[in-house]
């Protein structure tokens, strides 16, 4: 990462990275300078276990800003004394002291720019219907900020037996007690067996906790094949946050995903050739393990709702939004009573309907009929005038 602060030649602007140029481009006078992009750069390192214990720092020259709010460690330009922490909202963080972080191998730049992030985050908020109304003109520029968010990759070789149990359906006939047929569908069940070989490429693993783990999950999905060598020119006009999450901690994240992904693999080998399964057991052994440290981007805003804090989170590269919202008590009264109603609109059909037609069927309300007549018409003939 660098501290350098790229002027324009022509008018002397500072110059910030340009989402439809991919480039530096001044906001003054539209002066492009093309950043170069070295494939050769982006390296995948071996995963040893001496890497995982003793990877270290490579010397830089940003200042690390802490956030008094949260402690969310952001990198950002030398010249920089204070800036919104983009995770709690906090108007202000303070310069702390230089910290050793490691040199990202790649970086996938911004692939939605400031102004169509806007849209993007109002056209959002107003699809929420259960949201309060004056939430839908919360939406303030200068809150949602771009931030370069860490990730480990991870790449691995994998050679895989499982073990299963298999079951297949089939159909039985028997008297019921009523002496009729009766079919019912049995599974009889085998053990089974099978090996799976597969290549992991570019298993993501966040570098950072700031963040809420579900909200990135439902928001972070990259592709990384647009990921190009590191340069600190992508960062200009952006933050980037230094990694929290250690190489080895990150690791076991990332094998814990891969043996889930096996597992799902596993069941659908053995679907092709039973009905169901269940009991699965994979046994994997991972070779030619690789990492390499990228930067990310995502747009993020906090912001407070009667004294409670919620947070949204834009895909630098998709554009996909999420977050978190407070809901309106009286829309979901509203709905609640919506609800309320239709149930007993459909208990009065169905139940006060059938109730009804029981109490007077046809034959029996005509029999009655019959019979009171067929009485009027005895005691008019002798009962005495």
């Amino acid at each position: 990462m660098s501290d350098k602060i790229y002027y324009c030649e022509g008018c002397g602007g500072v110059m910030e990275f340009d989402v439809e140029t991919q480039s530096l481009k001044c906001p003054h006078c539209d002066t492009v300078i093309l950043i170069e992009n070295d494939k050769s750069r982006i390296v995948e390192h071996s995963l040893t276990r001496h890497a995982m214990q003793s990877i270290r720092a490579t010397e830089k020259t940003t200042h690390t800003m802490e956030c008094r709010g949260c402690g969310a460690k952001i990198e950002v330009e030398a010249t920089s004394t204070a800036a919104e922490c983009p995770y709690c909202g906090s108007n202000y963080v303070l310069a702390g002291k230089q910290e050793d972080a490691v040199i990202p191998d790649g970086v996938l730049p911004f692939q939605v720019d400031k102004k169509r992030v806007g849209d993007l985050f109002r056209r959002w908020m107003k699809g929420r219907w259960l949201a309060p109304g004056e939430l839908k003109n919360l939406y303030q520029k200068d809150r949602l900020q771009g931030i370069y968010v860490p990730y480990w990759t991870f790449d691995a070789k994998v050679d895989a037996r499982y073990t299963a149990m298999g079951g297949r359906h089939r159909t039985v006939s028997r008297k019921g007690p009523d002496g009729k047929t009766v079919h019912e569908v049995v599974t009889d069940w085998y053990p089974t067996s099978g090996s799976i070989q597969h290549f992991f490429d570019d298993v993501l693993v966040p570098a950072s906790n700031k963040l809420d783990s579900k909200l990135m999950r439902r928001v972070g999905i990259f592709g990384t094949k647009q990921v190009v060598s590191y340069a600190p020119q992508y960062l200009s006009g952006y933050a980037a946050e230094c990694f929290t999450v250690n190489l080895d901690v990150a690791h076991v994240d990332a094998v814990g995903a891969m043996e889930r992904e096996l597992e799902s693999m596993a069941r659908d080998q053995v679907l092709r050739r039973y009905d169901e399964v269940m009991d699965v057991k994979v046994r994997a052994q991972y070779k030619d393990e690789t990492y390499k440290h990228v930067l990310l981007p995502i747009y993020s805003t906090a912001y407070s709702y009667k004294g409670k804090q919620y947070h949204v989170l834009i895909n630098g590269q998709s554009g996909r939004v999420d977050g978190d919202y407070p809901k309106s008590p009286a829309k979901l009264a509203g709905i609640l009573v919506a609800i309320v109603v239709l149930l007993a609109l459909l208990f009065w059909f169905s139940e006060g309907g059938r109730m009804r037609t029981e109490q007077v069927p046809v034959d029996e309300a005509s029999s009655t009929f019959l019979e009171e007549e067929q009485t009027w018409d005895y005691l008019a003939d002798n009962l005495p005038m």
